[in-house]
């Protein structure tokens, strides 16, 4: 199937949670499903799933639904999943172990194989295995051993810097933790994950049911 070009952010930002909901009817043995009880457990319309879905091609069959099984391994396609993704982690503090210690990410095929530290009393500590390496034996790292992903968690005084290194050293696709915009060739993927800025999201939505 022909991908349409364009995508809205918003419909590629809706594919986890399908990926999520399609795994969960997959384990619980469910066959095949209509958009209409899929967009029910989902909480999305019915139209809104077939658009959504219709970006990517023709996959259900009208009396029939979805085949399950079918529908998730073409969400893994697009999501990218049906190739495996080397992963390394800058910042051994709370965020960066808690990264770390997430074990999902390995079943979805994101090998974590290095974490980066400044701090001498984190360094040569093992997390699931994984040692905590000087920040300074990034660069040599990242020349000897091919990453796709690095994963930012420091703060935003080194956030700009670290990124620099991972760029000029092959990274492609940055996943930033760090509360700062960074400045990125055109070809980089950055995807941000601003703590504060969620949280003041939820509160403006709070604030936007309750106000007077």
């Amino acid at each position: 199937m022909e991908r349409k070009k364009n995508i809205s952010m918003a419909v590629i930002r809706r594919l986890p949670k399908y990926h999520r909901y399609l795994r969960e009817l997959l384990r619980n043995d469910v066959d095949r499903i209509s958009s209409k009880e899929l967009g029910e457990k989902i909480g999305f319309t019915a139209s809104q799933i077939r658009q959504d879905l219709n970006c990517f091609g023709d996959f259900g069959q009208q009396g029939y639904g979805y085949n399950v099984k079918e529908l998730l391994n073409e969400i893994n396609g697009i999501l990218g999943l049906s190739k495996e993704y080397n992963m390394i982690i800058i910042g051994a503090g709370n965020i960066g172990q808690a990264i770390a210690n997430y074990t999902r990410f390995e079943k979805l095929s994101f090998n974590l194989v290095g974490i980066f530290d400044v701090n001498p009393k984190l360094i040569g500590l093992k997390i699931r295995d994984v040692e905590v390496i000087d920040i300074d034996k990034l660069a040599d790292f990242l020349k000897s051993t091919q990453i796709e992903i690095g994963v930012i968690c420091v703060s935003k005084n080194s956030a700009q810097a670290v990124s620099d290194i991972m760029i000029a050293n092959g990274v492609k696709g940055i996943w930033n933790f760090a509360p700062v915009d960074l400045n990125v060739p055109n070809e980089i993927i950055v995807e941000n994950v601003h703590l504060s800025e969620s949280l003041l999201t939820l509160s403006c939505l709070m604030n936007d049911r309750t106000y007077p």
